[in-house]
């Protein structure tokens, strides 16, 4: 008998999620479908301004509001919205070292693109749609490396004496950014290796200055503000396809990585219909076509998208390091730790 009840009520689940797929392939066929979305996201004002626009070709009674913001503060207001969700959907900030520590807070869907995603960036946790990739890099301004006499290629060239103070980077308690680069830090020096917390408590020694942003990270180092930003590739190649002339993006010699980045519906909310289809159109090869060739500055995980991406080199001529996500996804609160011991201790 309890065999039969669970038979039947995995039908009476099936058939439900059958009716919402059939009435959300309906609201994708109708693009007089009208609503209001609440867009959280850390992205960049060039990605927003254009998903907002190739979106709004598609759906154009869709109201798109953003909040703009880290992915540690969208991530704690959504926490403290729980209750009463004001926003609809987060794109960015959201990495697959996460892990499942945002689970009370998305939605579990997934786009129905899911297996067109190269393999290595499909969602490992069931609510990151994972979209596009974020590799790290040094924003640097070439006007004030030539005047220090320097040549900045790699993780060696942080701790120069001639950059104490002049090199920024975000908090990587609160920035997806700044944790990319720790994660990088271990990709290339090894899990939790000597070597590794070497190399980050000689870079906090150095006097690195610690911004509550991830784009003051590029920002300040256009305006002259810093030598070096601890940045990644969107953020940083923004500032070349602007007619930027003063900085250049260097990928570490020892290696660079990248973590994968999504959108997640959020729990809970109102709009849950034009979040699904603005998930959808991210995850789409179409939707990352069109706004691949619309930026230029992103990477993204579709593998059947085809756009450019002239603001950033090759994948080929970058030298890339592997990077154990499972590893980071079980120790990031540890790394963290030590990461704030070591930066009281060289600050106090």
């Amino acid at each position: 008998m309890k065999k039969r009840i669970g038979i039947m009520l995995a039908l009476v689940v099936s058939l439900s999620l059958l009716v919402s797929a059939v009435a959300l392939a309906d609201t994708l066929r109708d693009p007089n479908f009208k609503s209001d979305l609440v867009l959280y996201s850390s992205m960049t004002d060039n990605d927003l301004n254009n998903l907002v626009r190739l979106f709004n070709q598609r759906y154009p009674g869709i109201r798109i509001e953003i909040v703009n913001g880290s992915a540690g503060e969208l991530t704690a207001r959504i926490r403290a919205e729980k209750n009463n969700p004001q926003g609809d959907v987060m794109w960015g900030g959201l990495s697959n070292s996460d892990g499942m520590i945002y689970e009370d807070l998305f939605e579990p869907y997934l786009s129905p693109y899911e297996d067109e995603i190269y393999p290595a960036y499909r969602s490992n946790n069931g609510f990151y749609n994972l979209d596009h990739l974020s590799t790290i890099v040094f924003c640097v301004n070439t006007d004030l490396e030539a005047e220090l006499g320097m040549n900045i290629t790699s993780y060696k060239d942080l701790l120069d004496p001639r950059l104490k103070g002049r090199i920024v980077m975000p908090d990587p308690n609160s920035s997806s950014s700044a944790w990319n680069h720790v994660c990088n830090i271990f990709a290339v020096y090894g899990n939790d290796s000597p070597e590794a917390w070497e190399f980050i408590e000689g870079l906090l020694k150095n006097d690195v200055v610690i911004s509550t942003s991830s784009s003051v990270a590029f920002r300040s180092v256009l305006s002259g503000e810093y030598v070096v930003g601890l940045s990644y590739e969107d953020g940083a190649s923004t500032l070349l396809k602007a007619g930027a002339t003063n900085i250049k993006l260097v990928y570490p010699e020892e290696g660079a990585s990248a973590s994968a980045f999504g959108v997640a519906v959020i729990k809970g909310a109102k709009n849950m219909e034009a979040a699904k289809l603005l998930v959808d159109y991210l995850m789409s090869a179409e939707g990352q076509s069109e706004l691949g060739t619309a930026l230029g500055t992103l990477r993204f995980t579709n593998s059947k998208a085809v756009y450019d991406t002239p603001y950033l080199p090759k994948t080929e001529d970058i030298t890339w390091a592997d990077r154990d996500v499972e590893w980071l996804i079980e120790n990031k609160e540890y790394v963290l730790q030590r990461w704030n011991d070591i930066y009281m201790r060289t600050r106090y």
